[in-house]
């Protein structure tokens, strides 16, 4: 599933505050970035559409039906099948090559490699 910028806005107000309803996600979204009503609910409706949210009445009540963590595996997925032609070493290494890393940084990178 692809979320874009927009449909992210929508579902992360879902991911930090949980069940809400429509009216109460374009609340949060018109005084974070000034959107009108009729936006957030388009993008509400999109998401429902691509099986990301669920509504449910009364009310229009919008669940998030999958989690921030799916979202981000299916980016970083997708970003390294797109731009480092499927290979994760070759993302490691840009990542590492382009920022200087701490030490204590270096050691938790070397226990996730660990644990996996």
């Amino acid at each position: 599933m692809k979320l874009f910028d927009s449909e992210l806005r929508v579902m992360d107000v879902l991911w930090r505050e949980g069940d809400l309803p429509a009216r109460r996600i374009a609340d949060v979204l018109t005084r974070q970035i000034g959107w009108n009503v009729n936006t957030t609910y388009t993008l509400i409706k999109r998401c429902i559409g691509k099986g990301a949210i669920e509504r449910r009445e009364p009310g229009f009540v919008c669940r998030a039906l999958v989690s921030r963590e799916q979202v981000q595996q299916e980016e970083t997925q997708e970003l390294i099948d797109r731009l480092f032609d499927g290979s994760a070493d070759a993302l490691f290494a840009s990542l590492l090559g382009s920022k200087r890393v701490s030490e204590e940084q270096m050691q938790r990178l070397r226990r996730m490699i660990d644990e996996m």
